[in-house]
């Protein structure tokens, strides 16, 4: 077979030196074409194919240049139809097109803005969507510039998570509000085009119905893998914070977690959706995060998109390999030789005008064998992509079971281990109710013992009882016995007082005369002394002092027989005190005996009982 190495170099030399600025006028009336038949006017949702031309453009160009160049110049405010379908291919973009696109589409964030806030402030049923909409774009394109780790159509792995939320609790913490506030767009969206349409089968199969619901597959797309991220960030904060600083985030995520999965029950129900994509279904309630366990018994969803294409598209490009124009397109040029090589000179056909048409024909040849493999490609492309769903689907549905057979097993071992010591209990209960039952035994015939002690203690409680009584009657007696002894000792004590304040006063009286008859016999004495020394002077008045001497000497001996006679008086009174005080203090301690007789006769007819009730 001949190759394109067997042209001879003269042929070569002819290749026209504007060949690429050719093709990318192809490529740029090609983006144009699909554009223009993807957004327009008309109440029908976007065709795959022309959406998948576009795409393919972004990666051909390695970004949006393009896109945008042409999409700027849509009279969106015209339109509202026009404006959402827009808003619908530039969805697919972001999630499909090449990674440059999210920077392109930065540079437009203002358009899009300007677009939703027009169609906000006017009343048409479109023009609602298509501001509901911008606002997501809007928040989609923010979140993954600021996570560059998250591609736009939010398809990473675990370990990808676990690396872009990191260990520092804040930032895991912010990553989970700002997705809370991304689900919170999508879910909107799709609420306000349920709430304009009737979900009745007949709407979804309508065009105008389609129209509506065709971009809610890209939010299916989005939603599901959301809904896995929250639930991964919830349980790694509910591993480092308290449950009640958390409280916000659970209520905010049951919130989104029934209107999500409302949406997909829904959306499941359509027809529409039925046959191009295969929509995941949500458990009951949502996940328990203040149970560790309960993330082994959480199942990712899966959204699958079939593989068969709709009947009236065309089967198109997956990999991106440059040859002619599609079918049903204007041709620019005669064929690919002519476009690569040029013309041939002059109309004689020579050995190398056979060659170039024997080369054409392999050319046609290979064009239709390629045609072949790529179709052939592309079924077992998507194919093997429906394959790997379903088989993620399946690991991550085994991956759970393991960790939930893990968790089993290990609560099995704990039963197992708490079924033994229940046994060693057992046995040990049943050591201890032998010896119970042995102790019981004998604790009956004590009782028996205590029964007949006990009816004894009721007799002797009954006497004790009466003698108390007898014993309080007594005591009542005696404690009138001894108010009457008490009053008694009062008298005796005042009459005692008396007695001793009148002998005092005696004393003090008997104590003055004493000291009066002591000076009247100093005087006299000094009488007597200087009478005799007068006497030793006078000798005649001897015989008269001696006279006067005398009788003071008789007056003397009778002052002194005075004062004895006192002084023996005083000690009489002082003898009387002590032998009334002696009697009074008999009596106190004769009454004091008697009560503590009385008491302890009391307290020996109570205290038995009480004795007997304590044992």
């Amino acid at each position: 077979m001949n190759s394109i190495k067997n042209v001879p170099a003269r042929v070569l030399s002819r290749r026209p030196g504007h060949s690429l600025e050719a093709e990318r006028e192809q490529f740029d009336k090609t983006q144009a074409i699909s554009i223009s038949k993807a957004i327009n006017t008309q109440e029908a949702p976007v065709k795959e194919k022309h959406a998948r031309r576009i795409i393919l453009g972004t990666h051909h160009e390695k970004g949006a240049f393009t896109f945008w160049s042409y999409a700027i110049g849509l009279p969106l405010p015209s339109s509202s139809i026009l404006s959402w379908k827009f808003c619908h291919v530039l969805h697919k973009v972001l999630r499909d097109g090449h990674p440059n696109v999210l920077h392109d589409c930065q540079r437009y964030r203002s358009n899009i803005r300007e677009i939703g806030d027009l169609w906000g402030h006017l009343h048409d049923r479109y023009g609602q969507l298509v501001n509901v909409y911008t606002k997501l774009l809007l928040t989609k394109i923010s979140f993954h510039l600021k996570h560059p780790q998250f591609p736009a159509g939010l398809e990473v792995t675990d370990e990808v998570l676990e690396k872009a939320a990191g260990t520092d609790v804040n930032n895991i913490f912010q990553l989970t509000v700002e997705m809370f506030d991304y689900m919170d767009c999508e879910l909107k969206l799709s609420e306000s085009v349920f709430r304009q349409l009737n979900t009745a089968i007949a709407v979804s199969q309508m065009s105008s119905g389609q129209c509506r619901l065709a971009p809610l597959i890209q939010v299916i797309q989005d939603c599901s893998h959301l809904y896995h991220y929250t639930v991964k960030l919830l349980f790694k904060l509910h591993s480092c914070l308290p449950a009640d600083t958390l409280q916000g985030h659970r209520d905010r995520f049951h919130e989104q977690f029934h209107s999500l999965r409302n949406f997909f029950r829904r959306a499941s129900d359509m027809l529409y959706f039925k046959r191009l994509i295969q929509i995941p279904r949500l458990p009951e309630g949502p996940p328990n995060f203040l149970r560790a366990s309960a993330l082994a018994e959480h199942i990712k969803p899966v959204v699958v998109i079939p593989e068969e294409a709709p009947e009236d598209e065309e089967p198109e490009n997956l990999i991106e390999i440059s040859t002619g124009p599609p079918a049903g397109e204007p041709v620019v040029v005669a064929d690919l030789f002519d476009q690569t090589f040029g013309p041939p000179n002059g109309s004689v056909k020579d050995d190398r005008d056979l060659q170039i048409e024997s080369l054409k024909r392999e050319v046609e040849m290979l064009r239709s064998e390629l045609e072949k493999i790529k179709l052939e490609a592309q079924r077992y492309i998507a194919q093997l992509k429906s394959q790997v769903n379903a088989l993620e689907g399946e690991l991550e549905e085994q991956r759970k079971q393991k960790q939930k057979a893990l968790v089993d097993n290990e609560q099995l071992r704990h039963e197992l281990a708490q079924l033994r010591a229940a046994q060693l209990e057992g046995e040990r209960s049943q050591g201890l109710r032998e010896e119970a039952e042995r102790k019981a035994s004998a604790t009956e015939a004590r009782y028996n013992k205590l029964k007949e002690k006990h009816s004894e203690l009721v007799h002797v409680h009954a006497e004790l009882l009466r003698k108390n009584a007898d014993t309080a009657k007594q005591l009542t007696v005696t404690q009138q016995s001894q108010e009457e002894v008490a009053r008694v000792k009062e008298q005796l004590a005042f009459q005692v007082e008396q007695v001793k304040r009148e002998s005092e006063l005696k004393l003090e009286e008997k104590s003055d005369q004493l000291e009066k008859l002591k000076r009247e016999l100093e005087a006299k004495a000094g009488e007597l002394a200087r009478a005799q020394e007068a006497l030793s002077h006078t000798e005649q008045s001897k015989s008269e002092l001696s006279s006067r001497l005398d009788t003071l000497s008789a007056e003397k001996d009778a002052l002194s027989g005075a004062v004895r006679q006192r002084e023996a008086d005083l000690l009489a009174a002082q003898s009387l005190v002590r032998e009334t005080e002696a009697a009074l203090s008999r009596e106190q301690q004769r009454s004091s005996q008697e009560q503590g007789e009385l008491q302890g006769r009391l307290a020996e007819r109570v205290w038995p009982p009480q004795m007997q009730q304590h044992h």
